[in-house]
């Protein structure tokens, strides 16, 4: 009777668990399909799931001191779910920027037309309004056909199935990290990660 409890429960728990995924794997696709243009404003650092949000986006503008970084591969993670780093960037810059876990400036990443525009700091809300109001001035349906067609290239390349695919392997390997460590993320939290990032970057 408890075996056969205990078992229930596990099978709940693995079935919650794969809806969560679900879920979280449909409003990722969901912030991408949605039907107006979306302008990311990144200042500082866009670390992580702060590239998921700013990758879902149509634009990205950044303050001159904005830098982007995927560190997660310390825990043993090939990147974050929103697996779009291949899309981004090049595939051997896309390598580099995982493998090593370094920031990359927005200048840098404006080089591989990963950031739209760049601007001091101090005008970057500015800016952001400016564009958002010549974005909500295009006719809707155009601007969201436009969107779609976009999107729809990203789809033929493989985009999605690629996003699909890393998703899986994502969550694999915090499978495997809860079986070898009994931590998901490797028994790394967000402090020491953070430290690990200044030292790299020698603050």
């Amino acid at each position: 009777m408890l075996w056969s409890l205990l078992i229930g429960l596990f099978r709940s728990r693995a079935s919650l668990e794969a809806e969560n995924l679900v879920l979280r794997r449909q409003i990722i696709v969901r912030w991408r399909a949605a039907p107006k243009p979306t302008v990311a404003m990144v200042q500082g650092a866009c670390i992580a799931g702060g590239l998921m949000l700013a990758w879902v986006c149509d634009l990205i503008i950044a303050s001159e001191d904005a830098f982007f970084q995927d560190p997660v591969v310390r825990m043993g993670i090939p990147g974050v779910e929103y697996f779009a780093h291949a899309f981004e960037l090049p595939p051997r810059v896309a390598k580099e920027f995982l493998l090593l876990g370094e920031r990359m400036p927005a200048a840098r990443a404006e080089q591989f037309g990963m950031v739209n525009r760049i601007v001091p700091r101090e005008k970057l809300r500015e800016e952001v309004a400016g564009v958002a109001a010549k974005l909500a001035a295009q006719p809707r349906l155009g601007a969201w056909l436009t969107k779609q067609a976009i999107n729809h290239v990203e789809e033929l390349r493989g985009k999605n199935s690629a996003i699909d695919a890393v998703y899986h392997m994502h969550h694999f390997a915090h499978a495997q990290n809860d079986l070898t460590m009994g931590n998901s993320i490797a028994n790394l939290d967000g402090k020491a990660m953070a430290a690990a990032n200044k030292k790299q970057a020698g603050e």
